[in-house]
């Protein structure tokens, strides 16, 4: 007899990106953003959809992934970490920085402006 756990994902948020693909963030992600980096607490998980709604610029990740970044206050940005499958997404992580520049070296995918 073959024994199985079955674990559910639940679906926190979903947000459309720029590329009209829908992007679902689950619990198992976010813990893992709330656990991992600290600066993020629990009502953030709002931001991390709008962040990949309405970004301030995408950039492109190492791996096929995009970077959606919008401003969480004076001095730190949201960073919101991505993939686009053909029909739908997933959120990989999230975090806060403060040096943006970085961002920068990255190819801009969109942009605000």
């Amino acid at each position: 007899m073959l024994n199985c756990i079955i674990i559910y994902k639940m679906l926190l948020a979903t947000a459309k990106s720029k590329n009209n693909i829908l992007i679902r963030l689950t619990d198992e992600r976010f813990k893992h953003i709330i656990y991992s980096h600290k600066e993020i607490s629990l009502p953030d998980f709002k931001l991390i959809a709008s962040t990949i709604e309405n970004p301030v610029a995408i950039f492109e990740g190492n791996s096929d992934e995009l970077l959606a970044t919008s401003k969480f206050d004076k001095n730190r940005w949201i960073v919101v970490v991505y993939k686009e499958l053909k029909s739908d997404g997933f959120v990989i992580t999230a975090y806060i920085t403060t040096d943006f520049k970085w961002l920068l070296k990255r190819k801009i995918i969109w942009t605000n402006k």
